[in-house]
């Protein structure tokens, strides 16, 4: 059996398909623990019983040797009776422990952190994004304190706080480091003596625009270090100063993306069309690297098609339009009116295109519509998406029936309930697009199926485990490192339903944020995080996050009511409740009903929880919000339950005739 074992927190152990192994009593735990922190090297009988007892007893060795057989039993229950263990081997008179650095987090840790000292600054700020998050807590935190353990646990706390300064001054490079400032604040404040994170503190208060905050930050440090550990000057502290002073363009770096995207359409060609399709070609090829990249492509993108209309020339147009086929993986906008404006032009080139256009023209210019109108329900834009796939199924041409595939798929948001439909479209686009060589809808298909696999629950997480491999391989190749963040928040989100420490999953969020932050998607970063904030309140039966910092985006309207209540305003909780806009037809459809049904079950709204049981009972045996697979407000089937209660007989009575109002929100 496959095995995975985690140390960076309490110490769990699950097999292949992710489901936990039981290894029994915290001895047991200890011995395992040893054999981790020993990277692979064998460890002797005598060193493990120096380890676990202060006084060995006179059957310590023989109680060492049952441990390790009853772990064998744990880790390998398939194994033939006297036959070799694959997992703890015996190496002369002790024990190595046999499992792949890969599937050891603290290994997996370390080596991460070993292999971007050469990388990008983009390359190590997803890396270690990443490796940051599978920290669970102190590491080997079930354990009682022990001679191995301290100066372990001591090399890991050393090997994580490098993680966050090395991963910290990425994201500074990148000139992205205003979403750091709250984390470096708590990890300045927790090591003061660290004069480094005092620097890094300093950049991102400076990149956040608080240039009087950065000075103040480098002068309170500089003091705390005379006055607690006896330094006169710190060299760094007195450069950084002087650069904020001067205001040093090193301070407040330009993408290197952005730099090669600006040179990439500096176009030497004369010719209209040439230019204005070669714009929208190379928005095309840079848009997959994320980033300012992606909002810059999307800009020269809407700039191209904009003067093609300006030139009176359909045909035109259509094919600078057309140019640009990238992938579309979620259902909310980055920006609704360049979204819209750019709807409006093609659905006017269709017009003025005509019958006579070329179908193969035509279907991408359907496609364009179904994939850009979307978190809607106007049926003329799902129409738009099915004729576009009827054309690409009768041309046989694999490309346009792949963007095709894409638009049906942000269409599919129009109703709830159709994550099997959404599941048959992942599979086809990745079969597509593996036999005809289309990496980016592969991509696509697979990401679809992280959605597919998180809204389904625990039953799929090993197929979802699969699809996040097989993204993260083909992103790597293809450098699309929008891949990479998507795939972190799934794990985020996996966190979430695993971890029962508030705080540890609240954290792995912030991180997240920092990341989408910098990835040019602000339809999927706008209120993400308050809004993964208050599912994991709700979850632990805590009240919503009332900070006034938190940016709730477009969500607001949903979660104000629980605000409300949290601050004990229930009067205002219940005049906002009454006003509760219809959740859109996108990715948050779902979570926004489940935080609508906890409105309705604090408030004793039995109207409300009506509303909310038959939004939600489309999606029974899925868990609220992992569309996203972001998100998880729990299971729907538990939400219906509660609101079943709620209502009571009532559920079962006729309700009166409903209002407009409700009409609307039902859809």
């Amino acid at each position: 059996m496959e095995i995975r074992v985690e140390v960076l927190g309490p110490i769990e152990v699950t097999d292949a398909g992710g489901r936990p192994v039981a290894v029994g009593s915290r001895r047991r735990r200890e011995v395992l623990g040893r054999l981790v922190a020993a990277g692979g090297r064998a460890v002797p009988l005598p060193a493990l019983v120096a380890d676990l007892w202060e006084d060995p007893p006179p059957t310590a060795a023989g109680t060492v040797r049952t441990f390790v057989a009853e772990l064998r039993r744990a880790l390998e229950p398939d194994r033939p009776p006297r036959t070799r263990s694959r997992v703890i081997e015996t190496v002369g008179t002790g024990y190595a422990l046999r499992v792949p650095r890969a599937h050891v987090d603290a290994h997996r840790f370390e080596d991460t952190l070993k292999a971007v000292r050469a990388a990008t600054a983009g390359e190590v700020a997803r890396a270690l994004g990443d490796a940051l998050a599978w920290w669970r807590g102190e590491p080997y935190a079930d354990l009682d304190a022990s001679p191995w353990l301290a100066p372990e646990r001591a090399r890991l706390a050393e090997l994580h706080r490098q993680a966050v300064e090395s991963r910290a001054r990425a994201v500074l490079d990148l000139g992205r480091g205003a979403p750091l400032v709250p984390d470096l604040e708590a990890f300045a404040t927790t090591h003061p003596w660290r004069e480094h994170a005092w620097v890094l503190l300093s950049r991102a208060l400076y990149q956040a625009g608080r240039q009087v905050d950065a000075l103040a930050s480098l002068r309170g440090a500089r003091t705390r270090l005379l006055e607690r550990f006896g330094l006169a000057s710190a060299e760094s502290l007195d450069h950084l100063e002087r650069d904020i002073l001067r205001h040093a363009p090193h301070l407040t770096p330009t993408s290197p993306d952005e730099d090669r995207l600006r040179l990439l359409t500096r176009t030497e060609a004369t010719g209209t069309y040439t230019r204005l399709r070669s714009m929208s070609t190379v928005a095309r090829a840079a848009a997959v690297t994320g980033g300012t990249n992606l909002v810059l492509a999307q800009e020269q993108r809407a700039a191209a098609v904009a003067e093609a209309e300006r030139t009176g020339d359909p045909d035109l147009t259509a094919r600078v339009i057309a140019a640009y086929d990238v992938p579309t993986v979620w259902t909310r906008p980055d920006d609704p009116e360049r979204s819209e404006a750019l709807v409006a032009t093609t659905r006017r080139t269709l017009h003025r295109l005509g019958p006579g256009a070329s179908p193969a023209l035509r279907a991408r210019l359907l496609a364009t519509v179904g994939l850009e109108h979307r978190g809607t329900r106007d049926r003329w834009a799902a129409e738009a998406a099915t004729e576009a796939e009827r054309l690409a199924r009768e041309l046989h041409d694999p490309g346009i029936l792949a963007l095709a595939l894409n638009a049906r798929f942000v269409q599919s948001f129009q109703q709830p309930g159709r994550t099997a439909e959404r599941d048959t479209i992942a599979g086809e686009l990745i079969d597509l697009s593996a036999r005809h060589d289309l990496p980016m809808f592969e991509i696509l298909g697979h990401l679809i199926r992280i959605q597919v696999c998180a809204a389904r629950g625990e039953t799929a997480m090993e197929t979802a485990h699969h699809h996040v491999t097989a993204a993260e391989r083909l992103a790597t190749l293809h450098e699309t490192p929008l891949v990479h963040t998507l795939t972190a928040a799934f794990r985020t989100m996996r966190l979430a339903q695993r971890s029962s420490d508030p705080a540890e999953v609240a954290h792995a969020y912030r991180t997240l944020a920092t990341d989408l932050a910098g990835a040019g998607m602000p339809g999927v970063e706008a209120g993400v995080l308050p809004l993964a904030l208050l599912s994991l309140r709700l979850r632990h039966a805590r009240p919503a996050p009332t900070d006034p910092a938190l940016d709730w985006g477009p969500y607001r309207p949903w979660a104000q009511p629980l605000i409300d209540l949290a601050r004990g305003n229930t009067a205002a909780a219940r005049r906002t409740a009454a006003a509760l806009p219809a959740p859109p037809a996108d990715h948050l459809y779902d979570a926004l009903w489940a935080v609508t049904a906890h409105t309705a079950l604090q408030l004793q709204d039995t109207s409300l929880a009506a509303q909310a049981h038959d939004a939600l009972s489309p999606l029974r045996g899925e868990v609220a919000g992992g569309t996203t697979a972001m998100l998880t407000f729990g299971p729907v089937d538990d939400l219906l339950a509660a609101l079943k209660e709620r209502l009571g007989p009532e559920k079962q009575q006729p309700r009166p005739p409903t209002t407009s109002r409700d009409q609307q929100r039902r859809r």
